[in-house]
């Protein structure tokens, strides 16, 4: 059995460009989809929050024309119910990557308010890339990746091949023109070879122990890679 790092934002809401805040957290399907794929296999699911914070999640995930339709809906609220490791989190500043065999950040615009911004995370995912474990980022959770530079200002994730939530899917979300700034934008300032497929479309970029996915379609494919690499 491994034991595998859930890294969930303690965002509740993300500023936007003029200053105002739209309510938000972590998306659920991106947390449930992983979190039954992990543990159906038999592993452990350990989550840290900023603070270790309980983690809210974003009350728009669990709508219905996010989800397919009702019944989809139900189901993933019922995950969401199951997911008790959520209601316990450990502080981020407590882990240590030693313990876990696996790390993966899920999505939700709360990553971009602050773990985009967090140095504790920011180290973690650099220690995470060069032990050579299992690293899966989905959708707007590689805004993490913007903090994981070292003291030279290089970052970590500079030329490796990724994807996460793109522009154009921002722009259909109707937030590209509310944001401060757009997570395809930065993730190619920093220097990573972004990758982009269709919108809403299931899409996972493997790049070494990199596991990345653009959106909250990919989450069920990318801990499938995931759990290809635990073993």
């Amino acid at each position: 059995m491994a034991k595998i790092l859930f890294v969930v934002t303690g965002a509740d809401h993300w500023t936007l460009a003029d200053g105002t805040t739209h309510p938000t957290g972590f998306w659920a399907e991106e947390a449930v989809a992983p979190y039954q794929a992990f543990t159906g296999a038999g592993h452990e699911v350990v989550v840290a929050t900023p603070g270790g914070v309980v983690p809210t999640v974003d009350r728009g995930s669990l709508a219905p024309d996010v989800n397919g339709g009702q019944e989809g809906a139900d189901k993933v609220a019922a995950g969401l119910e199951a997911f008790e490791e959520l209601r316990r989190p450990v502080a981020l500043e407590d882990v240590n990557l030693d313990a876990y065999d696996a790390v993966f950040y899920p999505g939700g615009h709360g990553p971009m308010e602050d773990l985009a911004v967090d140095p504790v995370s920011g180290r973690l995912l650099t220690e995470a890339l060069a032990s050579g474990k299992p690293l899966g980022v989905v959708c707007h959770a590689p805004a993490a990746l913007l903090a994981a530079t070292g003291p030279d200002g290089a970052n970590a994730f500079a030329g490796y091949r990724l994807t996460g939530f793109t522009n154009a899917e921002e722009t259909q979300a109707g937030f590209a023109e509310k944001a401060e700034w757009l997570l395809q934008d930065r993730l190619v300032e920093l220097g990573a070879d972004f990758q982009e497929g269709e919108p809403w479309a299931p899409f996972v970029i493997v790049d070494r122990n990199l596991v990345t996915g653009q959106n909250p379609a990919s989450s069920a494919p990318l801990a499938e890679e995931l759990l290809k690499r635990i073993g």
